[in-house]
């Protein structure tokens, strides 16, 4: 269980959340992908399709059993082009980022001095400036892979690690296929 999602109950506990050696570790645990909203996704899009469907065989008085058929079958076919198109969708966001991070790093290499504008802009823009700004931008641009990390995450706005796309497109499979069974139950 991940205690960072349990907020403190007592100020004793919130005190001890913000000390040093708490803080430290807390950043320096690795960050776990969530696929929660992979889920919500499969579940919410589950549970309407297959009532959709075990609705209109009711209501075209259709047997059960046909009703049953025809929810198993949406189940299947509609969870499995849910979670192909996650898995593709995902998968296609993260090329996308590794793309941005070569051509940015291809830029910090041939055209390092306007990369180091965009870096001193992006932080004057975040309210540093005179030799603040300067020690900023000297520290953020002396490393290249802190300094492309820079670059993905404010001047593309993107995250700087991406999920597992088959994680993706299976929790998003399985929670279509657990919450849609609930329309067929009855």
């Amino acid at each position: 269980v991940d205690e960072s999602m349990n907020p403190p109950h007592s100020r004793h506990e919130l005190h001890a959340q913000h000390e040093a050696a708490a803080i430290e570790a807390r950043l320096a645990a690795a960050k776990q992908n969530s696929y929660l909203g992979d889920a919500v996704l499969g579940a919410i899009d589950g549970c309407v399709t297959t009532f959709a469907v075990v609705a209109g065989a009711a209501g075209a008085a259709l047997p059960a059993s046909v009703a049953i058929i025809l929810g198993l079958a949406n189940l299947l076919a509609d969870g499995f082009s849910m979670a192909a198109s996650n898995f593709l969708g995902t998968r296609a966001e993260n090329q996308y980022r590794d793309q941005a991070r070569r051509r940015e790093l291809d830029e910090v290499n041939k055209w390092p001095e306007g990369e180091r504008e965009e870096v001193r802009q992006i932080y004057a823009r975040k309210g540093f400036d005179g030799p603040l700004l300067d020690e900023v931008v000297r520290v953020l641009t002396s490393d290249k892979e802190r300094w492309v990390d820079v670059m993905i995450q404010e001047e593309h706005g993107m995250a700087l690690g991406g999920h597992d796309a088959a994680r993706a497109g299976l929790a998003t499979f399985g929670a279509f296929l657990l919450v849609g069974l609930v329309p067929l139950l009855p």
